[in-house]
């Protein structure tokens, strides 16, 4: 489907923004301003100003190697090739190689020019300021991420409401018929919704941490146990009366996944399950043993699950639901 997204068109009106300003003050080859601003039109805010920056140090250091190597040298190709040999090496030592493209097309300028003068340099440097100043006026604008990142947020804890409960229906039934479709889902989300929690921070010049980039990092974590727990799940021998009683425990969970914090709850009614345990019988068959054995494996990592939780502050939200 043909869809014009929001960078297309800060691109779009930059570009034309550019050479409209550069035309109005009759600059040289004033196209190049729309060249620059396209180039420093970034994803982020941050990455945006860091570009410029890197791109404004490579122009004037284009401008430097070329007055040297042009008027010592001569406007000849091979003179070109030599630069570039010099000058592509100590943008990388200085890690300004961000701008080798923009300071390309400024060092092709002056070559052209055939006589380097400051009247050129300074038209040069003008089409410079132009493009990257433009390009940071058209970045200033970013969209909230916020709905997106809701949008993950739910569709992430609604699958592991789903394995939750096919982890219970195991603990029951000692079968399942689930495709596991929301294990590969899941992931993926996981890997989505970081990637778009970091962009939202590079969008915000005073601040260094995402809420939600928290959240996910510690869904992450809880994820790497729940695929813990259905291997151990899948391995039980038999059913005994302790699976019926962690089944319950897990239903509970399985319908309360949301943001906020209430883990501490889950913990205190996971000692009471444990102590629940130890008052009960002792296996009387190697098989029970080995069941037991695999549930109390499965309460640990349950509880490391909670403890994941009990640690993240919550996420601020209008309606809580469950």
């Amino acid at each position: 489907m043909f869809r014009i997204g929001y960078r297309t068109i800060k691109t779009a009106l930059g570009t034309a923004l550019a050479i409209i300003i550069a035309q109005f003050f009759d600059l040289h080859n004033f196209p190049s301003a729309g060249i620059i601003a396209i180039l420093c039109i970034q994803v982020t805010k941050k990455k945006s100003l860091s570009a410029s920056w890197s791109r404004f140090q490579a122009c004037i250091l284009a401008m430097g190697f070329s007055a040297v190597l042009f008027e010592l040298l001569a406007y000849n190709p091979i003179v070109i090739g030599l630069l570039l040999l010099l000058f592509i090496p100590t943008t990388v030592m200085l890690k300004i190689n961000e701008g080798i493209v923009t300071s390309s097309v400024i060092i092709l300028h002056l070559y052209s020019a055939g006589d380097i003068t400051w009247k050129l340099l300074m038209n040069e440097t003008a089409l410079i300021i132009i493009g990257i100043g433009v390009a940071l006026i058209m970045n200033l604008y970013m969209p909230s991420l916020e709905n997106k990142l809701v949008e993950y947020q739910i569709r992430i804890e609604k699958n592991f409401s789903i394995i939750l409960m096919e982890i219970v229906n195991y603990l029951r039934t000692d079968n399942s018929d689930w495709d596991g479709k929301e294990i590969t889902d899941t992931n993926k989300l996981l890997s989505e919704a970081k990637s778009l929690a970091f962009r939202d921070v590079e969008n915000h010049f005073l601040r260094d941490e995402n809420i939600y980039y928290h959240y996910f990092t510690m869904r992450e974590k809880q994820f790497e146990i729940i695929e813990r727990i259905l291997q151990l799940v899948t391995n039980i021998p038999a059913k005994v009366k302790q699976s019926s009683l962690l089944a319950d425990f897990i239903e509970k969970l399985s319908q309360n996944v949301h943001p906020q914090n209430t883990a501490i709850v889950y913990l205190k009614q996971l000692e009471e399950l444990k102590a629940d345990y130890r008052e009960m019988e002792l296996p009387s068959t190697r098989e029970e043993f080995e069941s037991r054995a695999a549930l109390l494996q499965l309460v640990k990592e349950m509880e490391e699950y909670l403890k994941l939780k009990h640690s993240f502050k919550g996420i601020p939200v209008k309606n809580k639901g469950n």
